[in-house]
């Protein structure tokens, strides 16, 4: 501060200090104001980003919305579409199978009859055209279920020592008619996996390699695996080519290595059974090496299979002795099918009581006519009945269980979930008469 007794020099000094610090107290006042505007500045224009992203937000939003009733659209379609692949299936199943069924067992009654060794030639003919084309519809509509995604599987523990004893009676006489060497290592591994499934893709890997294998042998077996063991099919075959290897699983694919028939659709539904069940599939093979296909399948505890239901109907007394004079009760709601089955079931010495439903099972269960021993009936009837209805009507009348076997064109497994608690049996149509026989004798047992 100034002070009166400081010289002229002195308060010069002390003013100039004085100046220095008004003019840095000011330049800092300016630079705060500056500062503060710089931020109302800033403020502001992030007010209006958010605004602006606001109304972006808004945007996709509707967008989004737009997007989602879109899909749900496009979802209410896929589901109508699976309807109408189901209503599909069923309609073909009967429409397609049904008459096959009828001209096959015609066939076979007609095959029993004939004396003639040229219209015996020309029976087998004809059946083995039948054979192909049931083998075709068969496979189509199994690859259409496996593409379905409501398609039920039913995984629990499956004794592959047990499958391999099944694949061996099913596949033995191919392998012998084209003069190959088929072989299965025992194994006593359980694995979980659907069993119907499974011995579907185990049958078509065997089926495919005998098919391919001019010479030599084919060998089933199980190797050891982290968490699991491969279900492997090696053949002696010509190989695949490593450009192949992915082809051979198209519908229809078939390589020029043989001139066997069949479908060009087995390994297409190896692939998509195995996709279902999620096992991993491999096929290791060179040309002039030969081919192994495998199947990775996790373990199951061996404590927890069950004994075979059914023993091999194989095993029992030959069909003459059994249906000699037995009863059978047949509920088909189709004429030709109705037919068909009472040609062929008279032929075998049986008393046929045929009927096309529930109703027509009444008045046959009235009266003096000899009881039903067994029912055959179809599973899908007219007006909405069903052939457990009928056999549950059949119990009720009779007041205990009779065999019975329901023969439809829809899938086995689901009918047999339905008819579980009547203890009945499930054949799908077409059917063939060695099925239809040894199923009946497995369910009627011994001769009387």
């Amino acid at each position: 501060m100034l002070r009166s007794s400081d010289s002229a020099e002195r308060q010069i000094q002390k003013l100039q200090r004085i100046n220095a610090a008004l003019i840095r107290r000011m330049d800092i006042i300016d630079e705060a104001r500056g500062s503060t505007h710089a931020l109302s500045q800033a403020a502001a224009v992030l007010e209006r980003e958010v605004v602006a992203r606001n109304l972006d937000l808004e945007r996709a939003l509707a967008d989004l919305g737009a997007i989602n009733a879109e899909l749900a659209s496009a979802r209410i379609a896929a589901d109508e579409a699976n309807r109408a692949k189901s209503r599909f299936l069923r309609a073909a199943s009967h429409d397609l199978l049904q008459p096959l069924s009828a001209a096959k067992l015609l066939l076979s009654h007609l095959e029993d009859v004939t004396t003639d060794p040229g219209q015996a030639d020309l029976v087998h003919r004809i059946a083995a055209t039948f054979e192909s084309a049931e083998d075709l519809i068969r496979a189509l509509l199994q690859i259409a279920r496996l593409d379905s995604q409501r398609v039920e599987m039913n995984v629990g523990p499956v004794s592959l020592g047990r499958l391999f004893q099944r694949l061996s009676i099913d596949v033995q006489a191919q392998a012998e008619a084209r003069g190959l060497d088929l072989r299965f290592v025992p194994s006593s591994a359980a694995v979980l996996s659907d069993p119907v499934h499974l011995r579907s893709i185990a049958q078509n890997l065997i089926s495919n390699a005998l098919k391919y294998t001019v010479s030599g042998r084919v060998l089933v077996g199980v190797r050891r695996a982290p968490g699991g063991v491969w279900l492997q099919v090696h053949d002696t075959g010509p190989g695949i080519a490593e450009k192949d290897q992915e082809r051979i699983f198209n519908e229809f694919e078939r390589l020029s290595h043989s001139d066997q028939p069949g479908t060009g659709l087995g390994l297409t539904i190896v692939r998509r059974a195995c996709q279902q069940l999620g096992h991993p599939l491999e096929v290791l093979s060179a040309p002039g090496r030969g081919s192994l296909f495998r199947v990775l399948l996790p373990l199951a505890g061996a404590a927890a299979l069950t004994p075979d239901r059914v023993a091999d109907a194989r095993e029992a007394p030959g069909p003459d002795a059994l249906f000699q004079d037995r009863t059978v009760l047949v509920v088909e709601n189709d004429p030709a099918m109705r037919q068909a089955f009472s040609f062929l079931l008279g032929g075998w010495g049986m008393t046929v009581l045929a009927t096309d439903g529930i109703a027509g099972v009444g008045k046959l269960l009235q009266g003096p006519r000899p009881r039903p021993e067994i029912v055959l009936t179809d599973y899908r009837l007219d007006q909405g009945e069903t052939g457990v209805q009928v056999i549950s009507q059949v119990h009720a009348a009779l007041g205990r269980r009779v065999p019975a076997l329901i023969v439809s064109a829809e899938c086995a497994e689901t009918i047999g979930a339905a008819s579980s608690h009547l203890g009945a049996g499930v054949l799908e149509k077409p059917v063939a008469e060695a099925d239809l026989r040894q199923m009946m004798r497995a369910l009627l047992g011994p001769a009387p």
